[in-house]
């Protein structure tokens, strides 16, 4: 009879499973929480005996202790919420959910330092928490050490936190957590920083960005390829590592039309070379594979990189594009329009920097046609690639 009652849900009939069976916690403790948000009544007091007997019929439910903080918190007992949510963490330690309610009575009440203890267990054991976690870290305590600290030291963890704080355009904070990715010796896939490495390309942070590249190339000897800046500038410029997608790499953005592989046959030099296939369904303005590369203002540099071609329909065919990363309007080179079926052809050009240039784009781009049969189909081949300073 009790459970009935229990189960159609109102006050009144909560009431009535008490009567039914007074040893069932679990009726004191929903009766409470009911009693709290639905019942005419101030006297929180009334909806502390109700918790507080919930707990001593089960005195070792955690879940229990934690609605009787919440008790007591609600009752101005802020002494008495602290001990009680202490237990309940103490019965459950991993618990996310208690550590959560714990944490955020705890920042409210200015305990900030216990806080983020029970923050950090959140993360711990509910990585689907994080952004929560971080949203109540970030907003309520100023000090960025200490929810920096906070952090477990797991790289899925303290990414998720700098890709947190760079969507609120905090490059500051982004910039402390890589420090202590770093520092702390964490283990993470190189494709996990270049979030990071491209928001320090947007925020044109580029000392940082030159810094974060060289630290990853010497971590990840075998995915990042190194740069010789006297012989070419150029990242993976003859494709023979796998495209890192991110950084000072190439980046590949898909879109429907273009499919970028990477393709062992027929290579220009060595094992692989960049292929491009066009599906020939649109009149594709593209850029979708380029590259950024740190250059000095005022300097002269020449560009090559080799291209072929099979069945490129259209007059308007792919070719190499360079240009000021920050004004594209500032096109320093424009090569050769590839169309039809050409075996591999080098494409060169010449030019110096302008006095704020520090950033170029180099891409492979194609033009929209102003022609009736615009729609591209076909393939392009792309390899070495390379830049390279004249003084």
């Amino acid at each position: 009879m009790a459970a009935w009652y229990f189960r159609e849900g109102s006050l009144k009939a909560i009431q009535t499973a008490i009567a039914w069976d007074p040893n069932n916690p679990q009726y004191y403790d929903v009766s409470a929480t009911a009693t709290h948000m639905f019942a005419d009544t101030e006297n929180l007091n009334d909806v502390v005996a109700l918790y507080q007997r919930a707990t001593s019929l089960s005195p070792h439910d955690a879940q229990l202790w934690a609605d009787l903080g919440s008790g007591y918190d609600w009752a101005g007992r802020a002494t008495d919420s602290f001990y009680a949510f202490q237990h309940a963490r103490d019965l459950f330690p991993h618990s996310p959910e208690i550590n959560w309610r714990l944490a955020n009575f705890c920042i409210r009440t200015g305990r900030t330092a216990e806080g983020l203890r029970a923050l950090h267990t959140v993360l711990e054991t509910d990585s689907a928490s994080s952004r929560r976690v971080f949203t109540l870290a970030t907003n309520a305590i100023r000090d960025q050490r200490a929810v920096l600290e906070m952090l477990p030291l797991q790289a899925p963890i303290v990414f998720d936190y700098i890709n947190f704080v760079i969507e609120r355009g905090d490059i500051v904070r982004a910039e402390q957590a890589w420090a202590r990715v770093r520092q702390g010796n964490i283990p993470f896939e190189a494709r996990e920083a270049t979030p990071y490495l491209d928001a320090l390309v947007q925020r044109r942070e580029l000392a940082q960005l030159a810094e974060a590249w060289s630290s990853l190339r010497e971590r990840f000897p075998k995915e990042v390829p190194p740069v010789n800046p006297s012989s070419n500038l150029i990242t993976n410029g003859s494709f023979e590592f796998d495209i890192l997608n991110g950084g000072l790499d190439w980046h590949v953005i898909p879109t429907e039309g273009a499919i970028v592989s990477l393709d062992a046959a027929g290579a220009l030099d060595g094992n692989r070379a960049l292929r491009i296939t066009f599906d020939g369904s649109r009149d594709l303005d593209y850029g979708h594979v380029f590259q950024y590369v740190l250059v000095r203002p005022n300097t002269k540099y020449q560009f090559s990189g080799y291209m072929r071609a099979q069945g490129v329909s259209t007059a308007s065919g792919p070719k190499f594009q360079v240009c000021d990363a920050y004004n594209p309007g500032d096109l320093f080179a424009s090569t050769e329009n590839f169309v039809g079926t050409r075996g591999w052809s080098e494409q060169h050009a010449e030019f110096t920097t302008r006095g704020d240039t520090d950033l170029l784009l180099i891409k492979v781009a194609r033009p929209v046609s102003l022609k009736v049969d615009n729609k591209i189909a076909g393939s392009v081949w792309v390899d070495g690639v390379s830049l390279r300073s004249d003084e």
